[in-house]
């Protein structure tokens, strides 16, 4: 529950001006909180745009998830003009959506205008195809046509990415020509770090870089300055491969093309380092078998319904597990210990699965493992288990008969320690590795399918070599 803000006294311009946003370890200030809500409340529009003006978008956005929900609207609203909506794309997507939708159409439609394009669609990416057209319906023309062919692209594709700012020129102007054009220009993208050659047409005759442009006198023909080799983006790639192209190649920008190899877009590299934050969170989360639009900004029930499929799924899969000791219901009887020792198998097991699945699935989703190294990379694993299953087994060994006193159960848990160690390492790597062959997520599914392999292993071997050798039967 938030702490109520005393909004008794009205905000302090002073105050306001020489009270640091964040505390030494980068959270945001509450007493910086409290002044803002202050000011909203008292409808202090000079105040709420200075301040505003001077932050950046991400402060911005830290700034709209600290207040309380009815003041967001509020501190957009008095802000006007110097509110950045892009500072919208910097919150939770629950937050965002509340928002948009308690704003007028016409603010969010000039807010969208002031935003690059790429911000543009991120934003309206939040809507219903309802809320969207409302606020196209308020844009001119052209930008709405813009912005429609952008989403009209499949979602997490390089075309609703990029942003469709760029600059072109023919490919016979020379150096001069180009610097000239740039500063005559009145409207450049707000940053860009090449400039593209094209024909009338669109179609594509290399890049220039900006350093390349700049150490060049002014009469250099701009084909001696041409890379035609630069690497390039189809508008339906996914945001993922961009990523990855952008990590091999160590790529600062990248021109996207259409289906007619039209020079349509450019994607930058601050698009694509929230491509990699997006798609890390999204892996992390579905290893833990949460939704990925889950945001702590969410309500009790929309979490509870997000969370229950895979719980449900955890449960059937819980009860196969448990059945295996149904099989042996007889010999726990006949010795608690073995009931007692049971669950450091399977957990033991679990957690060296746990380990090995982590591994395989960052592989699999970075291209590192494929067919041409699959092999060898099981096997690697497969040892590991072997290795770590030795050593536990003469750890948890120990443990067992300086517990119960019984040497024998020493022994008998050793081995199913290696048993189940072996068996949770070549599960952990094997089924990321079917689940992708499959077109299966395998960082949505396999933690619910190695924790039973790991389960109904260690139980199994655990009870079936105590009932071997302690002749329980």
């Amino acid at each position: 529950m938030a702490e109520e803000i005393d909004v008794a006294q009205p905000a302090d311009a002073t105050v306001v001006a020489s009270l640091p946003m964040r505390e030494q370890d980068g959270e945001i200030r509450r007493e910086f909180v409290e002044e803002i809500a202050r000011a909203i409340h008292a409808a202090d529009r000079p105040l709420l745009r200075a301040v505003v003006a001077e932050l950046h978008e991400a402060d911005l956005g830290d700034l709209i998830e600290a207040l309380e929900p009815d003041d967001r609207v509020s501190l957009v609203e008095l802000t006007g003009t110097d509110f950045d909506f892009s500072a919208l794309n910097e919150v939770d997507d629950a937050v965002r959506e509340e928002i948009l939708s308690e704003l007028e159409p016409e603010t969010v439609a000039d807010g969208v205008r002031e935003l690059e394009s790429d911000d543009a669609v991120e934003l309206l990416e939040a809507l219903d195809e309802a809320g969207q057209e409302e606020i196209l319906d308020k844009l001119p023309l052209f930008e709405r046509d813009a912005l429609e062919r952008s989403l009209e692209y499949p979602e997490n594709s390089a075309g609703r990415r990029m942003q469709t700012e760029f600059i072109a020129v023919p490919p016979d102007w020379n150096v001069g020509q180009a610097i000239d054009y740039m500063r005559d220009k009145p409207n450049l993208p707000g940053r860009f770090y090449e400039i593209y050659a094209v024909d009338k047409a669109q179609h594509w005759h290399g890049a220039v870089a900006l350093d390349a442009l700049l150490r060049s006198r002014r009469l250099v023909p701009l084909t001696e300055l041409i890379d035609e080799d630069r690497r390039r983006v189809s508008v339906t790639d996914d945001q993922e491969e961009v990523a990855r192209l952008f990590g091999k190649y160590n790529l600062v920008a990248a021109p996207v093309f259409d289906a007619a190899d039209r020079l349509v877009g450019v994607i930058t590299i601050d698009d694509v380092v929230d491509v990699i934050e997006e798609e890390a969170d999204q892996d992390l989360k579905a290893l833990g078998g949460v939704t990925s639009d889950e945001a702590l900004s969410d309500t009790v029930w929309t979490i509870a319904r997000g969370r229950f499929n895979w719980l449900l799924v955890n449960l059937a899969t819980a009860f196969l597990a448990s059945s295996v000791l149904g099989l042996f219901e007889g010999q726990l009887e006949k010795m608690v210990a073995l009931a007692v020792l049971a669950p450091i198998v399977a957990s033991q097991g679990g957690n060296a699965a746990t380990q090995t699945m982590t591994v395989a699935v960052r592989a699999l989703a970075t291209r590192e493992l494929g067919s041409h190294n699959a092999l060898r990379v099981v096997l690697r694993e497969g040892l590991v288990g072997l290795v770590n299953g030795l050593a536990f087994a003469v750890i948890t060994g120990i443990a067992a008969v300086l517990w119960f006193g019984i040497p024998a159960l020493g022994v008998v848990i050793g081995l199913s320690i290696i048993c189940n160690l072996v068996a949770g390492a070549l599960g952990g790597i094997l089924i990321p590795m079917v689940l992708e062959r499959v077109r299966a997520d395998p960082a949505v599914a396999s933690g619910t399918f190695v924790t039973t392999v790991t389960d109904v292993v260690g139980f199994f071997s655990f009870l079936g070599i105590a009932t071997l050798w302690f002749g329980l039967r």
